[in-house]
């Protein structure tokens, strides 16, 4: 007996889930895990008569998902994640993915002290959760049993040698 394989087609096109969603998986994940998000929502007050249907958390999280996807514009990240807004959004627990005029307008209007309690609650949560601690440090041990942190001192996503990267510890 031979067996068929079948295959379907489809006149629309359904695009291919993006090697960066994955990282934008853990990152959401991670925020809401340890109540970033529902912290900046509760203590970070930006008082603007309009946002539209927005809050301030739903732009902090495009702003971090630029970040994470590391595109050069706001518009090539735009671009990037249009077809995928609602589940980018849904990751963070947010709804829909702001415009880019109203980021615009609302990146306009952001005032210093908004920016300061961002801070504020980003360094709150760093020093929550110090590296020091052996069992959460990550890294990496090589076949000898040195265990190496890695960072990127640059901050950017280019590659470097991991010669630049490595501290022995």
């Amino acid at each position: 007996m031979t067996e068929m394989a079948e295959i379907q087609v489809s006149p629309t096109p359904i695009p291919a889930v993006p090697a960066w969603f994955g990282e934008v998986a853990v990152v959401a994940h991670a925020l809401r895990r340890l109540d970033v998000l529902a912290t900046i929502e509760e203590r970070v007050r930006f008082a603007r008569r309009r946002v539209g249907h927005y809050d301030l958390v739903d732009f902090v999280v495009v702003l971090l998902g630029y970040e994470i996807l590391g595109e050069r514009t706001l518009e090539a990240f735009y671009e990037s994640v249009q077809p995928f807004a609602a589940p980018f959004m849904a990751l963070f627990g947010r709804e829909r993915l702001p415009h880019r005029s109203t980021l615009s307008r609302f990146l306009a209007a952001l005032n210093q002290t908004a920016i300061e309690a961002l801070r504020t609650v980003f360094l709150e949560d760093l020093l929550a959760r110090p590296l020091e601690k052996e069992e959460s440090t990550g890294g990496l041990w090589d076949r000898q049993g040195n265990h190496w942190l890695i960072f990127d001192v640059d901050g950017t996503r280019q590659a470097a040698r991991v010669s630049r990267l490595a501290i022995h510890s």
